[in-house]
């Protein structure tokens, strides 16, 4: 008999939400077809990990059975990546490095990722940082929708697609689970690059006998950096949920909380796009390039190196240490609190409300040469951020002059506060039909911001947050790059039908949201021009002002600065979503479904189009919308899990965005309409309890219908080209076996070729990934959840190009990211 280990979701004695498909509490409760993955009394339905619910839109349900058997502490979008459509490229093999993720195509800035119902995406340029996700050993399951998102969803941007993470139920039962692991990379001229995890979490159990119970939780990471002989990651973090029965009829109240602490520095490599490969993605390098050390010595741009000297009466120059691409940090403090709940108001009326409270401390970005003098134009003095200059009027490395030019810390700081309400009231007209109203309220204040920082003698940050003890002017004033403060704020409101016929064999959703997206901002510095570039003078702002008058000519040309100013935009759009599915016979059934979506522009967008006069239509960026179609059909029994989907979607206004290291922003281009459309497919198969089968793939078509408006009237050529970053085709498998205490698997994924632009002059070629995992259970020794784990992934240390920050017409001297190269780690896992 197949000794199934209890770790990590399995420990917590077998409880998983009911309804687990959708985000909301809301609409897990609507959308429950008495076909529900409660383990308590009923078989799991998912086959090996794999479940796709039998849902009008295109879903996948991923559970903790999969994820036990992945790396342990890994980020969850690696583990997506065994899902059709889904593509992520990790930045290193124990994802504490962020890296790149897609859904059909799709960025991680159009898909909402969701924590227990509440949204995770920069509320600002609506990124996912997948390195701040929530302990493995917590999530219960994750719920993909491809392509599609929920009518109560408070989300700005999800055109390519929905995820939500769920996180671990308290147990009834006390109990305990510490897991330890060390890693190495074991890569040819790797060295020594040491991986280290410690995880621990208490169950209270049923603390009350009514119901009341409860987890407490904590992790630690250490890893050194993944190719440079600089660099590492710290990352600790807690969490705690606690929750109370409120009856026997399902109604429940849970309050959860969660912090992370990330300190970490840039990764990435030395090496261009036409450096790393040909035009045809074809490698140029060996892969032992991929480990080096960073800068010269005789640049004193290496590690370790010592900063200028300074020296009294002479006109130091900065050198170069400390400025290395991997020197730069990226810390990270981020926190929320979470209600989730359900009451039965009468007979067939359940309401529900899901909230929560989010903050986030963060920052990102390299060195500057700061100026100890001032910047003056026409017998005039100004201080700050000018011309891409810093000017500081005063002594920064205390040799009594104001001749010299000093590195120093000069990161995008971000501060954001974020309030989120999800309400519902649904009604059970009979049993054949419900209906519910529900109410979304999103807010996020987004405080952003660009302070300058000291280093030490060998390059090193005082303190990695400079907006903690900012550098000031000579007048005392705060020096930074940028200074802008904004309000995100939804007000949705949503209905939705859903009714069964035909002797339950169709179910109908009829749904529809009007979302009313507001952003309020408030420029602070003077906008410069439409790509993000502007002035902040600290001191001599008249000055400045008498210097550059901002001016728009008869053809409507802009010129100068524009004026430190406040804007408010609005998108409203009324979002229908209509899908069926009707059952074949009692395994098979098809379904199909229609959404349309939209994405608002991001901050940076809005903030770029400040340069041009309100009165202008071009200072109205445009929403994306898309409309969206899926058809299915499923097969469902308790040994296997199958399901094609094809799916096409019309864009108009398709916004892309591509990270600007100059301005430390993102730049949106509008591609106009683009057509996608495509396949997606899995089958998961347990022939026998010993043996499991996962196939899974994906085709998908993008096309761009229309060239690009460039500068001074031209077009760029993009008419029939290819989305950057998107491969056309992703196939994969597992096969996991069990014999006696072990539990062996292997996995592979192949992933094709993606154009580093969109004019598609730039080709990587497709790489194909193969991991292993071995897992050794101590039942027969008395421990039943108790175990041993090796993971082995890119077994055949394949070399290839990774994450990429592509663009419109990006040259192909924008430097690319390694892939994560083969590792080891070892894992002991103890529960009780």
């Amino acid at each position: 008999m197949r000794n199934k280990l209890l770790v990590g979701a399995a420990v917590a004695a077998f409880l998983i939400p009911a309804g687990a498909f959708a985000q909301s509490t809301g609409s897990q409760d609507f959308e429950d077809n008495n076909e529900t993955i409660l383990v308590t009394g009923t078989k799991e339905k998912a086959v090996g990990g794999v479940e796709i619910p039998n849902s009008p839109k295109a879903k996948v349900l991923i559970t903790s059975e999969l994820i036990q058997h992945q790396r342990i502490g890994q980020s969850i979008n690696e583990v997506l990546n065994l899902v059709p459509g889904v593509s992520f490229t990790n930045n290193d093999p124990w994802g504490s490095s962020g890296g790149s993720f897609s859904i059909r195509g799709f960025n991680s800035d159009r898909i909402s990722q969701t924590f227990d119902g509440i949204p995770l995406n920069d509320s600002g340029n609506y990124a996912v940082y997948t390195n701040q996700q929530l302990d493995s050993e917590l999530i219960e399951n994750v719920n993909v929708n491809l392509g599609s998102t929920d009518v109560d969803s408070p989300t700005a941007s999800a055109v390519g697609g929905t995820i939500n993470i769920n996180s671990l139920a308290p147990s009834d039962k006390l109990g305990a689970l510490v897991t330890g692991s060390y890693g190495n990379i074991i890569a040819p001229g790797a060295g020594d690059r040491p991986y280290t995890r410690v995880f621990g979490m208490i169950q209270t159990g049923d603390i009350t006998g009514h119901g009341t119970k409860a987890w407490f939780a904590a992790s630690n990471l250490h890893n050194e950096a993944a190719f440079a002989n600089y660099g590492q990651v710290q990352k600790s973090q807690f969490n705690a949920k606690i929750s109370q029965d409120l009856g026997s009829n399902g109604d429940f109240i849970s309050l959860a909380a969660h912090y992370n602490v990330n300190r970490n520095t840039f990764g990435g490599s030395p090496l261009t796009a036409a450096g790393f490969a040909d035009g045809n993605g074809n490698i140029l390098v060996d892969k032992s390039r991929r480990f080096y050390n960073i800068g010269t010595a005789a640049a004193n741009s290496g590690y370790p190196c010592n900063t200028a000297a300074a020296r009294p009466g002479v006109a130091d120059v900065a050198n170069a240490c400390g400025t290395s691409f991997e020197r730069r940090y990226n810390p990270s403090n981020t926190g929320n609190i979470r209600l989730n709940s359900r009451y039965t108001l009468a007979e067939r009326l359940i309401f529900s409300l899901d909230g929560a409270v989010q903050t986030t401390k963060a920052n990102g970005g390299g060195t500057v040469t700061g100026i100890e003098g001032s910047s003056v134009v026409a017998g005039s003095t100004r201080l700050g951020f000018i011309g891409g200059s810093y000017y500081l009027g005063r002594d920064l490395n205390g040799d009594g002059d104001l001749l010299d030019r000093v590195t120093l810390l000069a990161p995008s700081q971000t501060k954001t506060n974020r309030y989120t309400a999800v309400a519902n009231l649904s009604y059970e007209i009979n049993d054949q039909n419900r209906v519910r109203l529900s109410y979304t309220f999103d807010r996020a204040k987004h405080r952003q911001t660009g302070e300058l920082g000291f280093i030490n003698i060998v390059g090193e940050p005082f303190d990695v947050f400079p907006v903690n003890n900012p550098i000031l002017d000579g007048n005392g004033n705060t020096v930074q790059k940028r200074d802008r403060k904004s309000f995100a704020t939804l007000n949705q409101v949503a209905g939705e039908y859903r009714g069964q016929f035909m002797d339950d064999k169709l179910t109908v959703l009829l749904g529809v949201r009007a979302p009313f997206f507001k952003r309020d901002l408030n420029q602070n510095c003077f906008t410069t021009n439409t790509t993000g570039f502007v002035d902040c003078p600290s001191s001599g702002t008249a000055a400045y002002q008498a210097a550059n008058p901002y001016a728009v000519s008869a053809a409507g040309v802009a010129s100068g600065s524009a004026l430190p100013q406040s804007r408010s935009y609005k998108y409203n759009k009324l979002l229908p979503n209509v899908g069926a599915t009707f059952r074949l016979t009692p395994s098979t059934s098809i379904a199909a479904n229609y959404a349309k979506n939209i994405s608002v522009p991001s901050t940076d967008a809005l903030y770029n189009s400040l340069y041009i006069p309100s009165s202008s239509n071009a200072a109205k960026p445009i929403a994306e919308t898309s409309d969206s179609f899926d058809f299915s059909l499923r097969y469902q029994r308790s040994i296997v899990q199958a399901g094609v989907t094809g799916w096409y979607s019309q864009y108009k206004n398709r916004i892309v965005s591509a990270f600007n290291d100059d301005c430390q922003c993102s730049i949106d281009t509008n591609l106009g309409a683009v057509e996608k459309y495509g396949v997606d497919g899995s089958v998961s198969v347990r022939p026998i309890p010993q043996v499991l089968a996962y196939v899974f793939g994906s085709y998908i078509h993008s096309e761009i219908k229309d060239n690009v408006a460039g500068a001074n009237g031209t077009f760029v050529a993009t008419a029939g080209k290819r989305e950057r970053a998107t491969p056309e085709f992703m196939y994969g498998a597992r096969l996991q076996g069990s014999l006696g205490g072990f539990e062996i698997g292997g996995q592979v994924k192949r992933t094709g070729s993606r154009f580093l632009n969109d004019i598609n002059t730039q080709k990587f070629a497709g790489y194909t990934i193969v991991d292993v995992d071995v897992r050794y259970s101590l039942a027969a020794f008395g421990l039943p959840k108790t175990a041993m784990q090796l993971n082995l992934t890119n077994l055949f240390d394949k070399f290839y190009i990774g994450s990429f920050s592509g663009g419109l017409t990006t040259a192909n001297s924008t430097n690319v990211n390694f892939g994560s190269p083969r590792a080891i780690s070892g894992s002991l896992i103890v529960g009780f």
